[in-house]
């Protein structure tokens, strides 16, 4: 039995083995290409020992080794996705060896065909719109003069809060109105909290949309119109290969 399985980092259509010549994935181990019926898989050898079922449960609990597995990964994706359509499949997916990688290429064609299809001269974009913080009170503001005058102080600052919100959470309903117009696709993601946003306005809207090439102006122009909105902040990226918009593609195999 072979040492080492094969990663599949995506698939796509017409990827010249040229086009992965020098390209290093996993562990720094050459990437390569399996074809069939004119769908590519972007490959290499991945260590059998540590992506076996058992080994890869306790692998994934390892987060250094997830991180630098991830970054191969991306690098690998993101490289080609520049020239090429592709669809990205999930981190770890690994099969017995080349030929089975075939199988599965003839097996899903439809599948693969139709999540290409669908991505075909389209890229993602992310939006994250967040809640502007209220302006900090005047420092000559009165203090409070009791303990009841402090309660019914923060009482009101709460309820102001929750308005803010409110106000901010149905401004984000327009601006995903606004972007959603101009999409093929759009996928909701959660919502990160300020120790992962790295901001300290909270996030009340993070959307991923898979947008036409010849639209990425309006996008844009949609977008900048929200510049100055008085309750929320509007932060747009991209253009990303479209990760969200490939789940149709089949995952870990065998």
């Amino acid at each position: 039995m072979s040492d080492t399985l094969t990663y599949v980092y995506a698939v796509a259509r017409d990827v010249d083995p040229a086009a992965v010549a020098g390209l290093e994935g996993l562990d720094g181990r050459p990437v390569r290409t399996v074809e069939h019926g004119g769908v590519t898989a972007v490959v290499s050898d991945a260590d059998r020992a540590e992506f076996e079922e058992r080994a890869l449960e306790e692998r994934l609990e390892d987060l250094e080794w997830l991180a630098a597995t991830a970054r191969a990964h991306h690098h690998v994706v993101d490289t080609l996705g520049r020239d090429h359509v592709l669809a990205p499949l999930g981190l770890a997916t690994v099969y017995f060896d080349d030929e089975r990688v075939r199988a599965v290429l003839a097996e899903s064609a439809a599948t693969f065909g139709a999540v290409l299809d669908r991505l075909a001269g389209r890229a993602e974009w992310g939006l994250k719109v967040y809640a502007r913080g209220r302006p900090a009170a005047p420092e000559a503001a009165e203090k409070p003069r009791s303990g009841a005058d402090y309660l019914r102080a923060r009482r009101k600052a709460l309820r102001e809060g929750d308005t803010t919100l409110e106000d901010a959470r149905a401004a984000a309903v327009e601006v995903d109105a606004a972007v959603t117009a101009l999409a093929a696709a759009t996928r909701a993601h959660r919502l990160q909290d300020a120790q992962l946003s790295g901001q300290t306005d909270p996030m009340v809207l993070n959307q991923a949309y898979l947008v036409d090439v010849e639209r990425v102006d309006d996008l844009r122009a949609a977008v900048a119109s929200f510049a100055d909105h008085p309750r929320v902040r509007v932060e747009l990226t991209g253009p990303w290969v479209p990760y969200s918009f490939a789940a149709a593609a089949p995952g870990t195999g065998s």
